[in-house]
């Protein structure tokens, strides 16, 4: 595949290109691959927490390479510290002035290796550069560029020497997802491009930085119906409704997330409008890192996807309202 240079090509077939490029390394995980691909697209930061040896690192790797992006990859340790990120001044003795010298975080795609092994403050350095997409030093902004994805991965099961990110730095995730163990024809599969060198650093870009920037922005223009925008926001907030099992609800920000990861979705399909059903695949990988439940519902083993999953069982849905 060769990178496209047309920005008039369908989004569609942009899409299915940079999914298809992905899937020559990452085999068998299709639902995972798009819904990164959305995430990119729809502007956002990806959080992937799962166990080791399942393509965490791997997967942000191929999305830049797909996309032609710079990409920088951070490994955090417990020693790291802010500047180490975001970059620092520097004294110049030949002109006695201080230089912004720019940190990793200035790329189009960052990876974070294994983030929560970070101390809280470093951690909290990426927080402005996440939401507003520029580094502030000594009172001067410097802004990131476009596209700019933060693509974080970390372990759940290994909790020695580490550090839970906060609900405001989960909150800067746009999604989060696990991508699984393969099935036993996937990890065939896995084996077979091994053995014929099927690896990232093979893969060739099919789309530039820039033409990600354009299609973004002709995503916003897909139509979102107000009975959707109603059905959105009744979602989140039912999230919030549920004291007996959550102590920390999903915020409007999760409203505005989801609204724009359903229309790259929609029109990763082909629609100019968003329906139901876009909101249910996206609803568990938007909202449930978001939630903090009770300690009597982890008591229970009752899980952050457990109650997104209630909350659409029971939320009416505009089709259903149509249909009764």
């Amino acid at each position: 595949m060769t990178v496209s240079t047309d920005r008039a090509i369908p989004f569609a077939i942009a899409f299915e290109d940079v999914v298809a490029n992905v899937e020559q390394v990452i085999r068998g995980k299709r639902a995972a691959v798009e819904l990164a691909t959305i995430c990119l697209f729809a502007q956002g930061h990806l959080l992937v927490e799962d166990v080791p040896g399942l393509g965490k690192t791997t997967l942000a790797r191929s999305l830049a390479a797909s996309v032609n992006a710079r990409c920088h990859r951070i490994q955090f340790t417990p020693d790291l510290l802010p500047a180490d990120i975001t970059g620092t001044n520097v004294f110049n003795q030949r002109t006695s002035e201080f230089t912004f010298r720019p940190g990793p975080v200035f790329a189009g795609i960052v990876i974070g290796d294994e983030i929560n092994r970070a101390s809280p403050k470093t951690q909290s350095a990426l927080l402005e550069v996440m939401e507003e997409r520029h580094v502030t030093a000594d009172g001067t902004r410097y802004p990131v560029p476009a596209p700019f994805m933060v693509i974080a991965t970390q372990n759940p099961v290994d909790m020695d020497g580490t550090y839970a990110l906060p609900e405001a730095q989960l909150d800067r995730f746009l999604m989060r997802l696990r991508i699984g163990y393969p099935t036993l024809e996937a990890e065939l599969e896995i084996l077979e491009g091994r053995q014929v060198g099927r690896r990232v650093e093979d893969l060739r870009p099919v789309l530039r930085a820039e033409d990600v920037v354009a299609h973004a922005e002709r995503t916003l223009g897909v139509h979102v119906a107000p009975e959707m925008r109603r059905y959105i926001v009744r979602v989140v907030a039912a999230t919030r409704s549920r004291r007996d099992v959550v102590r920390l609800g999903a915020s409007p920000r999760g409203s505005v997330a989801l609204l724009r990861a359903a229309q790259v979705r929609a029109a990763s399909t082909g629609r100019s409008f968003v329906t139901p059903d876009d909101v249910g695949v996206l609803a568990g990988p938007l909202l449930a890192h978001r939630l903090v439940l009770t300690p009597e519902a982890e008591l229970r083993r009752v899980t952050a996807e457990d109650v997104v999953a209630e909350v659409l069982d029971t939320v009416p849905s505009p089709r259903r309202l149509v249909a009764t």
